[in-house]
């Protein structure tokens, strides 16, 4: 039973529930606006899936994994000892760097709230109606806030189906499998998308035999084709194996493996499996009927360009309004609908939206802003595509990094820069550039005429720009060439 609830109630222009990347933005900016805002935090820690159970422990892992995969493709590995891998010294280094980055990062999180003056409530909050929330403290203890704007940040959690027999020992979903101190010898992945993809390869990169069970044709499958295509190759040679085209029927645990029944009939079997079949939105404690907050059909709370749900005052940002479902993302619809909530909506209405690019932590990496070759071809759009390939730079021969390149996607009418994407060694850093261009309405003879330090990835740049313009040229012979010719 909860404890008695105190009448009176604390007022603020601005609550902002769950200190995610989008809840931190949010609440930092209404602050600094010079508003009275407050956070409620349900979790002890602050900082949401994005610090303590995904974005960063996930790449914190990631980092220790892609030094051994670079040490195996540079023929190091036998030097770094065997009981690195086989006495599991690698994942324990990782474990001990994840969790000093977390305290780290998190202490930084806090700092910056504190300055910016925001007062902080441990609690699950919960709606009473459109502008009263009750939020119940750790003590069990009830208390009323009052808010002009509320901001829901309230993330995401991993999807448990009730068939899979999740015990965090054998059978594992994204948040557990941080917390697995053994390396199994066989890892059963079932899923295609970016937590399993990510996942599959870490624990590739760190000696384990990883087998990925997708539904799919293709991993990642609303990605471009060619850079799925070039991923795939670099995972296979790390030794995954794909099941493709194949659903999941059954799991069960028996005498230390569990065995995955696929739909066909057959069977896989592994020490432990890793169920990431997508994330379901952190809204159920909401009491979301009491604000008369609306839900779309995908079961996501629906927003308009400024994050507004169906109730103006109330705005929904990150995993709760569904895709691009991203950190990066996050933040900078925390910091838009903090800007609207704040009455800033004049300034920001004047800014197209920025193009967001986005990055998969996979070994390698995977990043892409802009549109791809489906949707330009969708929309009708004359376009061509120009290839840089690390294994035509110095700098990817150096690494031994023979299936990364640049991608980029030009309009042929107006020489823009339309899209791209990049697989590769560090293509989360890479893509920015990119950006930049996008972001800045170039074209793409900016990308000849700049000049990269040598030798660098960033060259592909160079590289893929060249090919735009030697085709660009070919076209434009052609056009001149057929109007001789058919001058009417």
């Amino acid at each position: 039973m909860s404890g008695p609830l105190r009448m009176a109630r604390t007022p603020f222009d601005l609550v902002v529930i769950g200190s995610g990347p989008a809840g931190q933005q949010a609440a930092i900016h209404a602050a600094e606006a010079g508003k009275r805002v407050a956070m409620v935090e349900r979790k002890p820690r602050l900082g949401g899936v994005g610090l303590q159970t995904g974005t960063i422990p996930s790449k914190a892992l990631r980092e220790t994994a892609y030094a051994a995969a670079v040490a195996t493709r540079s023929g190091m590995r036998a030097s770094l000892g065997r009981d690195l891998v086989s006495q599991h010294r690698l994942l324990i280094d990782a474990i001990h760097k994840k969790d000093d980055v977390i305290n780290q990062q998190e202490s930084v999180l806090l700092n910056r709230l504190m300055r910016s003056g925001v007062t902080l409530i441990p609690g699950e909050a919960r709606f009473a109606d459109p502008h009263t929330l009750i939020v119940r403290s750790p003590r069990d203890e009830e208390r009323q806030l009052t808010a002009d704007a509320i901001i829901l940040a309230t993330g995401s959690r991993p999807r448990r189906p009730e068939w899979v027999p999740l015990d965090r020992e054998r059978v594992h979903d994204s948040t557990s499998i941080l917390h697995m101190t053994r390396l199994p010898e066989r890892l059963l992945v079932v899923g295609g998308g970016v937590i399993a993809c990510e996942f599959a390869s870490i624990y590739a990169a760190l000696g384990v035999s990883v087998t990925i069970i997708d539904s799919h044709a293709q991993i990642l499958s609303w990605l471009s084709s060619d850079i799925v295509r070039a991923l795939t190759d670099s995972m296979i040679a790390m030794g995954i194996t794909f099941s493709m085209q194949q659903s999941v029927t059954a799991i069960r645990r028996q005498d230390g493996e569990v065995t995955a029944t696929l739909d066909d009939g057959s069977e896989l079997r592994g020490d432990c499996l890793l169920y990431a079949m997508g994330r379901k939105p952190n809204m159920d404690h909401l009491a979301l009927d009491r604000a008369g907050v609306a839900i779309d059909a995908h079961g996501w709370i629906a927003v308009d360009g400024g994050f507004r749900s169906n109730v103006p005052h109330i705005y929904a940002v990150g995993d709760l309004i569904g895709n691009p479902a991203l950190a990066s993302a996050a933040q900078e619809q925390g910091r838009i609908a903090a800007a609207h909530a704040c009455g800033e909506m004049a300034e920001e209405s004047r800014h197209a939206p920025p193009a967001l690019p986005f990055a998969i932590y996979t070994i390698p990496e995977v990043s892409s802003i802009g549109r791809t070759e489906h949707e330009l071809q969708e929309d009708h759009v004359d376009y061509v595509v120009g290839y840089g390939r690390f294994n035509d730079s110095a700098r990817g021969k150096i690494i031994g990094d023979y299936n990364g390149m640049v991608k980029l996607n030009v309009d042929v009418a107006t020489r823009c820069l339309l899209g791209v994407h990049i697989v590769g060694e560090s293509a989360s850093e890479l893509i920015h550039i990119g950006q930049l261009v996008i972001s800045y309405h170039g074209v793409v003879d900016d990308l000849v005429r700049n000049v990269f330090n040598y030798p660098t990835l960033a060259e592909c740049y160079r590289m893929a720009a060249l090919d735009c313009l030697q085709q660009l040229t070919q076209l434009t012979s052609d056009f001149s060439d057929n109007k001789a010719k058919n001058p009417k």
